[in-house]
């Protein structure tokens, strides 16, 4: 994220041709959907998603496993809830004018797969758990809250897309079972001791 940045910046328009706005649904312009996700609004914005990608998408890539077919899976996950947080803003906010930017959906995507891991660690909890759901409405009320009030720190007097991470919550807590089996994967040993590695 922060290479991406650096890149963004040194372009005339600081990425923003590249940025989803909800009216690009209604011109057919969809690859804003995945660029998007490859623009920040500045270095807070991409410290945040950097910091919660790494710490939220350890525990979701350990269970999709960490082969080429897990990465694949995981990178998959990873756009695909990204994406659909961006199509669930657009159409909230239909054919609107404001662009917005950052993989805050995808990393929602991976927070929300990764509350179905609090509840039994190693493995995917059931949906409809209660731990689980109680986890996924305590984060579901702090970005509510954090979206009304409109702080967050980073965000620089920017309207937070409070809506497209609901949404990438909601579809990466739904879909991480799904892609689990398909890829035939069940879970990891939680127990393990992981130790420093020896020199």
């Amino acid at each position: 994220m922060a290479a991406l940045y650096m890149g963004q910046t040194r372009l005339p328009d600081q990425g923003l041709a590249w940025a989803f706005r909800p009216v690009d649904l209604i011109d057919g312009h969809w690859v804003t959907l995945f660029t998007s996700m490859l623009l920040h609004g500045g270095w807070a914005h991409v410290a945040m998603n950097a910091v919660a990608a790494l710490a939220f998408g350890a525990p979701v890539a350990r269970l999709l496993g960490q082969d080429a077919r897990g990465g694949l899976a995981f990178l998959f996950f990873y756009v695909m809830c990204g994406v659909v947080a961006a199509l669930g803003y657009g159409l909230v906010h239909w054919g609107g004018p404001e662009s917005v930017v950052g993989a805050s959906g995808a990393v929602f995507g991976l927070i929300g797969a990764a509350v179905r891991l609090l509840a039994t660690p190693g493995r995917l909890s059931p949906l409809l758990d209660r731990r689980a759901l109680g986890a996924a409405a305590a984060w579901m009320a702090v970005n509510l809250i954090v979206g009304l009030i409109g702080f967050m720190p980073g965000a620089g007097g920017a309207r937070i897309a409070w809506e497209a991470h609901a949404v990438g919550f909601i579809a990466g807590y739904l879909t991480i079972g799904l892609l689990c089996r398909l890829i035939g994967r069940g879970g990891f040993d939680s127990r393990a001791r992981l130790g420093d590695p020896e020199t």
